[in-house]
C-alpha cells in the first residue's frame, strides 16, 4: 500500500512543520480533506492562539481555526507519528543579501531527530537551487542515522500562496512537485493532488522546482522596477506614471505592472537566494541586482520626495506632524515581515521627524518588536501636516479626500501635504481637492 493510500484510511498521519501564512493554511486544507495533520511551530503563543480558535495570520479566519482536527503542538515528538512531512518555515536574508538559512537548517534538525523509516520529507521554503540536497539531506541523514533514498526519501514543492489574496489560493494554484526520485515523485505528487484542485505541474527534479520559484518571483520583481524606474522619470517629466500604465494595459500584450513598495518575503527576498547562487558559480547578474537596487531604494524616494513637498508647501520639516497609513508589507494583510514602509520611516527620521503610524491590520508587538513603533487608531489622527497613504488596505481606500483632510490641522488647503504611494485617488480628484499632492 502506498503512503498515500495510507494516509487516505488514516493509517499515518502528516505534519506541517512551520504553522505561518504557508503552512497553516497547507495543514487546514489537508484537515479538511479528511487526512489526520500535525501541524507543529516552535512558537508556543502561536500554538496556544490557534488552540484557542484564533487565527494571527487571518489567512482562513478564526471559525475555520476553531473547527479544525489539526492538532496544533509545539511538541516535536509528535513529529514521529507522522510519515508525510511538510516543511514551511522562513527564508529571510541576512542584513549583506546573502541567504540566512537558520530557520530551515533548524526545522531539518527537528525533523531528523524525528524522522522514521519509510517518510517523505518535503520542503516548500524559498531556497537556492541545490540548497535541498546539499544542505537539507545532510543534515536529515546526520540528525536521523538514516539514507536518503533507501530510508526516507525527500522532495521539494514551492509555496506559492500569496497572503491577503482572496482570489489566489492553495486549492486553485498549481503546484509544482518534485522528488529525490520516480517513486517519491509520485507519492508527492498523489498527496497533493488531494487539496490542489487545479492540479499539480511535476519537475524531472528538486532543483528545477527550488529554481521555479526563485525565477516567478525574481521575473515580477524586475518588472515592477521598471515600473519604479519609471517613475522617478516621469516625476521628473512631470507626467503622471498611472496615466500613463492605463494607457499602455489598452494594449494587448501589456503585462499591467505598476510602480510600489516591494517588501515582503518573497519578491523582496527570492531575488537575492538566486543571485547568492548564481555568484558562488562565477556569474554576477546584470539585470536581477540592478532590479534590486532600484526597488530597495523606492522607500527612501517616497520620504525625500514628501519632505520636499513640504517644503515647498511652506512647512519646516522638522516640526511636522507626518502620520504614515500602512505598514504591513502588503494590502489586506498582517505580515509586517520585510515592510518597506520602514524604510519612509527611516528617511523620514534622518530629518528629524518621528512619524505617526497607523494600520488595523498590523500586530502592536510585531510592529514594536520588528520596527520599534507604537502604532495609532485612524480616529485619533488629527493636526496632520503631511499623510501619507503607503498601503491599500480597504479601510483606507474607502477614505475619501474629505476624510483624509479631516486629519489634517486647520489651515489653508495648499499647505496640506497628500503623498499617494498606491496611487488610490484620480488626479482630476486630487487637483479638485487644493490640497498639495503626489502620487507614486
Amino acid at each position: 500500500m502506498s503512503l498515500y493510500e495510507k494516509l487516505i484510511n488514516h493509517d499515518e498521519k502528516l505534519a506541517l512543520i512551520g504553522l505561518g501564512y504557508v503552512g497553516m493554511p497547507i495543514a487546514v486544507a489537508f484537515a479538511k480533506k479528511n487526512i489526520d495533520v500535525i501541524g507543529f511551530d516552535l512558537n508556543k503563543e502561536k500554538i496556544s492562539l490557534y488552540k484557542s480558535g484564533i487565527d494571527p495570520t487571518k489567512e482562513v479566519g478564526d471559525e475555520v481555526i476553531k473547527t479544525t482536527s489539526v492538532e496544533f503542538t509545539a511538541d516535536e515528538s509528535k513529529l514521529q507519528k507522522a510519515k508525510f512531512l511538510i516543511v514551511a518555515v522562513p527564508t529571510p536574508v541576512n542584513t549583506d543579501h546573502t541567504p540566512d538559512l537558520t530557520p530551515i537548517i533548524g526545522a531539518s534538525e527537528i525533523v531528523g531527530r524525528n524522522l522514521t523509516k519509510g517518510a517523505i520529507v518535503v520542503y516548500e521554503s524559498t531556497v537556492y537551487p541545490g540548497c535541498t540536497e546539499d544542505v537539507c539531506i545532510p543534515i536529515l541523514e546526520k540528525e536521523s542515522g538514516f539514507r536518503c533514498g533507501e530510508d526516507f526519501k525527500i522532495g521539494y514543492s514551492p509555496e506559492r500562496i500569496n497572503p491577503g489574496d482572496n482570489v489566489h489560493r492553495l486549492e486553485n494554484i498549481h503546484k509544482i512537485v518534485s522528488g529525490c526520485d520516480t517513486e517519491s515523485l509520485e507519492e508527492i505528487k498523489n498527496v497533493y493532488d488531494i487539496v490542489i484542485e487545479v492540479g499539480t505541474h511535476p519537475v524531472s527534479n528538486i532543483r528545477t522546482a527550488e529554481a521555479v520559484k526563485v525565477v516567478e518571483n525574481s521575473q515580477r520583481d524586475i518588472n515592477i522596477a521598471f515600473m519604479n524606474e519609471l517613475a522617478m522619470v516621469f516625476d521628473r517629466m512631470d507626467i503622471d506614471t498611472n496615466e500613463v500604465v492605463d494607457g499602455m494595459n489598452t494594449k494587448w500584450n501589456a503585462l499591467g505592472f505598476r510602480p510600489g513598495l516591494v517588501g515582503g518575503h518573497c519578491i523582496g527576498v527570492d531575488p537575492y537566494y538566486f543571485t547568492y547562487e548564481a555568484e558562488k558559480l562565477g556569474y554576477h547578474s546584470q539585470i536581477i541586482l540592478n532590479g534590486r537596487i532600484v526597488n530597495d531604494q523606492m522607500g527612501a524616494y517616497v520620504a525625500d520626495t514628501a519632505v520636499k513637498q513640504m517644503i515647498a508647501a511652506g512647512q519646516a520639516p522638522k516640526k511636522s506632524k507626518v502620520v504614515i497609513l500602512g505598514l504591513t508589507f502588503k494590502e489586506n494583510c498582517p505580515d509586517t515581515r520585510n515592510s518597506k514602509v520602514d524604510d519612509i520611516i527611516k528617511e523620514l527620521n534622518t530629518y528629524g521627524i518621528e512619524p505617526v503610524i497607523v494600520d488595523s491590520w498590523a500586530s502592536e508587538h510585531d510592529a514594536m518588536r520588528e520596527y520599534g513603533v507604537t502604532l495609532t487608531k485612524l480616529e485619533d489622527v488629527k493636526d496632520a501636516d503631511c499623510v501619507i497613504v503607503a498601503v491599500a488596505h480597504n479601510e483606507f481606500k474607502s477614505l475619501s479626500l474629505k476624510d483624509i483632510k479631516a486629519m489634517f490641522k486647520e489651515g489653508n488647503d495648499n499647505e496640506k501635504v497628500l503623498i499617494d504611494v498606491k496611487g488610490l485617488y484620480k488626479v482630476s480628484e486630487l487637483k479638485a481637492s487644493g490640497m498639495r499632492f503626489w502620487r507614486l
